[in-house]
Parts: structure tokens; C-alpha cells; sequence
């Protein structure tokens, strides 16, 4: 049979959803990162982890003070007074009686002298989880790399034997050209943490696994953030793990001209493009999808990036579409996004949190345009957008996607961006002239599912609701973004007299 380690938890369960369970037992581990990505944190993590269970835990510190820890400690209200803490630095540690009271750092004292210090008091704990840190000070020390490489396998063997689980944190101070690769050959597991500064909003980091033996870890790069109590880490997607069985049922918005563009609505596990200039409606008709969901008993979430949530509850009460009721019963979720301040790989976790905790049916995004703004490079965007549409459709989610074209009138762009070819539907809104007035029209231009009108129909959109009209066949000028209705009055429709 096929060895199986014992896995202990990282002390972050996401981490741990990455690593497949956990870290191996009994093995070292490196941590690295430049300072300020968040090591020592995962780090005390994983400490007070073990501690929670029962076990000795013992943090070596060459790099900060007692005080320093306990402060970075204090910051994210964690315990630490399960952790046993060997502060190299100070004199209290270095000083033994009788010798001279002069306080000596840990660059002062010979390399072999602090290795020693570290293995008695590691046999005085007798620790299950030991954090050392930081490796640059013993790089320091020994001035040499060949001795440095000789020391730190000399810890490794030196742990080996007393059933402990070790993790080293390397700081990455050294040059790109001093840097020792060999660490990495030494060690069980390497995780890199990166602290990334953009032109503008906050500054994003994200980790991956460099190598796990025998663990068949998710790979790439894992977006997280480091908030009170820890980090919060979000596990890149991987949509194909994620299928559920479904009906693939229309998705029916309460209005049957509307539904009969997609021959009774888009289906559930599919995912819809609302685009058009700005002002069509895109906004107001997949509101009007939400509320008809949220009357089935089903729940939503509205991920807003562009308007604020009190001006959309307040213009769609205005539209007899009472989305406050279905927040307070419970149906309706409503999530302001600041796409300065949102990693991708975030805002796809809050989704999936949506969808595995509140049942969620039905999603919408408002707009691309500030999913676009979260993330600059558009290779990864479009990317991360398939496989998040690819995780909501193995759901069985119906999503819902606005995308504002460029320009009011005219010729009109979708933008650097072209995002027609990952949605499975798409609804087309423009506006038309006839008899001298501006109107708006409505159109399914694709839909992958099954069959869809090849009409245009036209929009009204008042202090009612929503309306779609029949059928106009007789345009001029299509192509050209603004069309002309060239038939008869008959089929248009009119403003509805307040009630």
C-alpha cells in the first residue's frame, strides 16, 4: 500500500484546503517571502494552531524582539501565551552566570555558539511546531555560503529525530546572486508569499506552493489578504471540482415578451451579457430577473461595482421593483465592490461563498467595467472570468453580466475587452429613432442554450416596471448603432398614465 503521511493542520483552513488536508508531520517547511508579505503572521498561525491542540510550540526568533512578536500578535488579537518564545537577541538568553554583563546580538556571536543555544532549548521544550526565524540572520553568521548550507542541514538532522514539525522563514533580503536555491532542495515544502504594490489602491498580495512532497497541492498563485486575526487566503478556483447537479431550467423574468427573446429565459447554468450604451436599462432588466427569483423563494446576489446600493434600491422602488422586501426576507444580497481595494482572486472566493453557504441561484455582476478596473492585465482577466462563469455553471447558477458599450449613440465599442464569446446568451439594448423621438430596443443576439428570436422588440422602461413590445421589422440604418423605425406607429408603445 501506498505510504500515507499524517497531516497536521497550517493553522488556516484555507491553506489547508490548498495543501489537500495539510502540511506532512514531522517535516520542514520553508516560508518565504520579502518582509512585509505576511511570514510571520502564517507563522504564529501555525503556532497557536498547535497549541489549541495540546501541543508544545516554540518560536526562535533571531530577527525580531519578545516585544516586537507580542506586538504583530496584539495587532490581529491573537494568543500567544501557549507559545514558548527564545528570543536570541536578548541578553538574558546569550548570558549565562558568570560571565561579563555586556548585551550581545545575534551577529555578534559565532554561528556555531547560536546553533548550539537553539538545540538545548529545543531539547529543554521538547517542541511539536517549531518556527524559526528568520534565516537571514544565520546566512549572516556564517559568511560563508557553503557553511550556511552545512548549518541548515545540520538543523534539519538535528530535528529529524524528535518527531517535529518545522518551519523556516526566509526573508529574501539577500541578492537575486547570493540567493541559495539548495534551501529548497532541503526542505519537505516551500511556500512564497508576494507583496505586490500597483500604481494605484491597495497593495495585493498572494502566495503559491513551490513544492509539497507527496501532496497534490493546488498549484498556481492564491490571492490573499492579511487581516485582523490572520491571513485570509483565497484558493484559486478550479471550477471543474466543483460540479453539481442541476435542472436546466429557463430563468424566467416575470415578463413573457422578455422571456420570449430566449424562448422562455435563459437557462440555469448559463450565463447571460446585458450590453448596450449607457442608460438602455441594462441595469433595470436584470434587476427585474432578481426580483422575479427572489418572488420564487430563491436567493440572490448582486455584486455592485459601478452604483452605489441606496441609489439602485431607491431607482428600482421607483420602477415598482421592491428589492428592500427581499433583502429583509432574507432572498437578496447586495455586495458593494471597491475594485481598488478587491483582489480577483477575493472577489471570486466571495462568490463561492455566496454559492456554497447562501444556496445562491442567481448572480449578478454590474458592471465588467469595474471587474476590469480589479484587475489591469486583460490575458488574466478574461481568464479568470471564464473559470468563474465555469464554476457558477457547474452550479447550476444563473448569471447575469452587464457590459456598458462605449459611446451613447453611433458606432459603439464593447471596449478593449470583448467578452461576448465566455457568455452563453446575449441581449443586445440600443436605442432607435422614430417620429422624431429616442426609444430603446431590445435583441438576443446569441444564445447557446436553444433557440432565440431574431427580432427586435422595444424597451420601455418607466415608473411601472419594465415593458417589452412586439415584434418591429421595419428599420433603417441597423448597422450603424441607432437605427431608424421606418413603419407604422401601431406596434409602439406609449407612456403609461401614473396610477
Amino acid at each position: 500500500m501506498p505510504f500515507t503521511p499524517d497531516l497536521i493542520s497550517s493553522g488556516n483552513a484555507e491553506l489547508d484546503l490548498i495543501l489537500n488536508g495539510g502540511l506532512p508531520d514531522r517535516r520542514l517547511y520553508l516560508f518565504e517571502g520579502a518582509p512585509g508579505s505576511g511570514k510571520t503572521t502564517l507563522a504564529l498561525q501555525f503556532l497557536i494552531e498547535g497549541a489549541k491542540r495540546g501541543e508544545k510550540v516554540l518560536y526562535i526568533t533571531l530577527s525580531e524582539t519578545r516585544d516586537e512578536l507580542l506586538a504583530v500578535a496584539a495587532s490581529h488579537d491573537m494568543d500567544v501565551c501557549g507559545i514558548d518564545i527564545f528570543e536570541l537577541a536578548s541578553a538574558e538568553e546569550f548570558l549565562g552566570e558568570g560571565r561579563e554583563q555586556s548585551i550581545l546580538h545575534a551577529w555578534e556571536v559565532e554561528l556555531g555558539g547560536t546553533i548550539k543555544l537553539i538545540q538545548d532549548e529545543v531539547d529543554r521544550v521538547r517542541p511539536r511546531r517549531v518556527v524559526f526565524d528568520s534565516l537571514s540572520e544565520m546566512r549572516l553568521l556564517a559568511q560563508d555560503p557553503l557553511r550556511y548550507r552545512r548549518q541548515v542541514m545540520a538543523l534539519k538532522q538535528f530535528f529529524g529525530p524528535r518527531d517535529a514539525t518545522v518551519v523556516l522563514i526566509d526573508d529574501l533580503t539577500a541578492t537575486a546572486g547570493d540567493r541559495d536555491n539548495h534551501l529548497h532542495s532541503l526542505c519537505h515544502g516551500v511556500l512564497t508569499l508576494e507583496r505586490l504594490t500597483l500604481d494605484f489602491g491597495a497593495a495585493r498580495r498572494r502566495l503559491q506552493v513551490q513544492k509539497l512532497r507527496g501532496v497534490d497541492f493546488i498549484a498556481g498563485y492564491h490571492d490573499f489578504a492579511i487581516r485582523k486575526g490572520g491571513l485570509e487566503i483565497y484558493p484559486r478556483l478550479i471550477a471543474a471540482d466543483h460540479h453539481a447537479p442541476f435542472a436546466g431550467d429557463p430563468i424566467s423574468s416575470g415578463i413573457a415578451e422578455l422571456d420570449s427573446l430566449l424562448a422562455g429565459g435563459p437557462l440555469r447554468g448559463t450565463s447571460t451579457l446585458i450590453t448596450g450604451p449607457a442608460g438602455t436599462g441594462k441595469t433595470t432588466i436584470a434587476l427585474q430577473y432578481v426580483d422575479a427569483a427572489c418572488r420564487r423563494g430563491e436567493a440572490c446576489t448582486i455584486y455592485e461595482f459601478d452604483e452605489r446600493i441606496g441609489t439602485m434600491l431607491v431607482r428600482a422602488k421607483a420602477m415598482h421593483l421592491d428589492l428592500q422586501q427581499h433583502i429583509d426576507d432574507g432572498l437578496l444580497a447586495i455586495r458593494q465592490i471597491d475594485p481598488a481595494e478587491l483582489s480577483p482572486g477575493e472577489f471570486a472566493w466571495q462568490v463561492r461563498r455566496e454559492v456554497e453557504t447562501r444556496d445562491c441561484r442567481l448572480v449578478v455582476i454590474d458592471s465588467l467595467n469595474g471587474y476590469l478596473a480589479a484587475m489591469p492585465q486583460e490575458q488574466q482577466l478574461i481568464l479568470q472570468i471564464h473559470e468563474l462563469l465555469s464554476y457558477l455553471n457547474q452550479k447550476g447558477v444563473g448569471t447575469f453580466l452587464i457590459n456598458p458599450q462605449h459611446g451613447l449613440v453611433g458606432t459603439m465599442a464593447t471596449g478593449s475587452l470583448n467578452i461576448s464569446y465566455v457568455a452563453d446568451a446575449v441581449l443586445l439594448i440600443r436605442f432607435f429613432e422614430a417620429d422624431g423621438r429616442i426609444r430603446k430596443a431590445i435583441s438576443a443576439l446569441k444564445n447557446r442554450s436553444g433557440v432565440h428570436e431574431d427580432a427586435i422588440r422595444e424597451l420601455r422602461i418607466d415608473f411601472s416596471g419594465v415593458r417589452v413590445g412586439a415584434p418591429l421589422s421595419e428599420f433603417r440604418g441597423i448597422l450603424t448603432g441607432t437605427p431608424e423605425y421606418v413603419g407604422s406607429r401601431e406596434p409602439l408603445m406609449e407612456d403609461r398614465p401614473r396610477a
